[in-house]
């Protein structure tokens, strides 16, 4: 039964027998889906392109190929998707080593209960493993994740379950042993079908009620 929380630290407590947390990043462990998504507009903008919102919630939780024909069943086969990708990423690279990334609410103190119980924290995530890398110790909180998985290392990205298998073989943890923190559709979509109970807490777009039930519980963020 879905069950819905306004705590995050509550409702990963209420969770019984995982031996390990799967946190995606992007949206769930960092605000940068908003930072990535102006800096590319912006990018964008400078091309004669225009990005919205609505098609930049498309795009979340995916990369490579999936991503590249988003965009392009947008804009066209000339758009120049690696370019644009790139210089935006790039950019908001430059935005966490100077200002910083905003860290999402009760995420580190999520990160120090999880220590404090030695349970082991991994990051699955779209992005390349060496930016999540750089994200983490910018922030910090590089001691607390014992593994990263980056979504260059998996041939089909979310949602399919290929990412969050890979995590849980790096933790020798089987997947109903584990548990997925996860803020996008496809997230949510990519666990449920790992087979890994999954935590639900939207961000920039809200998942349908059909994806909602895929979850063991949402956490809506005040």
């Amino acid at each position: 039964m879905l069950k819905e929380y306004f705590d995050l630290l509550e409702a990963v407590k209420a969770q019984k027998n995982f031996k390990a947390v799967i946190f995606d990043m992007d949206g769930l462990v960092f605000d940068t889906e908003r930072v990535f998504m102006e800096q590319l507009a912006v990018v964008m903008k400078e091309k004669g392109y225009t990005l919205t919102q609505d098609i930049y919630k498309q795009t979340l939780g995916t990369s490579g190929s999936k991503l590249a024909n988003i965009m392009y069943s947008h804009y066209g086969e000339d758009y120049p998707f690696k370019e644009c990708g790139h210089i935006a990423q790039e950019r908001v690279c430059m935005v966490a080593e100077t200002i910083g990334l905003t860290v999402k609410p009760q995420i580190r103190e999520l990160l120090v209960m999880l220590r404090d119980k030695n349970i082991p924290c991994t990051i699955a995530s779209s992005t390349n493993s060496a930016i999540v890398a750089k994200y983490l110790e910018h922030a910090g909180l590089t001691g607390y994740f014992s593994k990263i998985t980056g979504g260059e290392m998996v041939k089909y990205s979310k949602p399919e379950p290929d990412i969050f298998l890979m995590a849980c073989e790096k933790l020798k943890t089987a997947p109903h042993e584990a548990l997925v923190l996860e803020d996008s559709e496809n997230g949510v979509k990519a666990a449920a079908a790992a087979g890994i109970p999954v935590i639900c807490i939207p961000d920039l777009k809200e998942p349908d009620s059909a994806v909602l039930k895929l979850a063991a519980a949402v956490v809506r963020r005040k």
